[in-house]
């Protein structure tokens, strides 16, 4: 069943650890980019290094409550929010769709429904447009928004986990990222091992000597970071 042409990114936000982890490895092998959140301050944290297309939000959560994110997050975003909750009466559901939210789909839900209902918000709403940043890398530019890299004006083929990788390190250059971080961020399965892979094959691609990297660097014991041109 495929739900868009293109592959939408979504954050969960979910304490249920066993429930989001079923979310992200559902909808992954349904063509989304997932990212977790177990709450409110790490779903914030994500929020700042990425843009998503849509979240899908619980509302019972320890702390800040679903209900009291969204509505302090439609104060800055207009991303779509799909409530997921075991809370399923008529007057719930009421307060969760006026914080804001684009759909609520109670507790326990038929996964074909959800992916329904997921592409039903994608399609009839405008398509989140990505922060417009452009990161000089030598004789590289990557276009944040689109996602695309052109080297002297010729575009090279990146996979979507080398573009979630470029555009985190990107929308936080400078910033040291460690490696949990950055599967957290970009949906990165195989664990460190598999970072640094894709951390590799992006020196090919960007760097004249990969083996001494002038842009993707390494920070011994902490992580990498991205040292774009000014």
């Amino acid at each position: 069943m495929s739900i868009t042409a293109e592959q939408s990114h979504i954050l969960v936000i979910d304490d249920d650890d066993r429930l989001r982890q079923l979310l992200v490895k559902y909808l992954s092998e349904n063509g989304f980019v997932v990212v977790s959140a177990r709450g409110a301050e790490d779903a914030r944290s994500k929020l700042r290094g990425l843009q998503f297309d849509l979240i899908i939000l619980d509302l019972m959560m320890p702390g800040e409550s679903g209900i009291e994110f969204a509505v302090k997050f439609r104060r800055t975003s207009d991303v779509p929010i799909l409530m997921l909750t075991a809370m399923a009466e008529a007057d719930d559901r009421i307060a969760g769709l006026e914080t804001g939210a684009d759909d609520y789909l109670a507790k326990p839900f038929e996964p074909r429904e959800l992916l329904l209902r997921l592409h039903n918000i994608l399609k009839r709403l405008p398509k989140q447009k990505v922060e417009h940043i452009d990161v000089r890398l030598g004789d590289a530019i990557f276009y944040a928004g689109r996602g695309e890299l052109q080297i002297r004006g010729e575009t090279v083929r990146l996979t979507d986990i080398e573009v979630a990788l470029l555009r985190v390190l990107a929308t936080r250059s400078g910033e040291i990222l460690s490696r949990e971080e950055l599967i957290e961020l970009t949906g990165t399965t195989g664990g460190g091992r598999a970072v640094d892979v894709q951390v590799t094959r992006l020196r090919r691609k960007i760097e004249r000597d990969p083996k001494l990297p002038r842009y993707l660097q390494t920070v011994r014991g902490r992580g990498y970071l991205l040292r774009p041109d000014e």
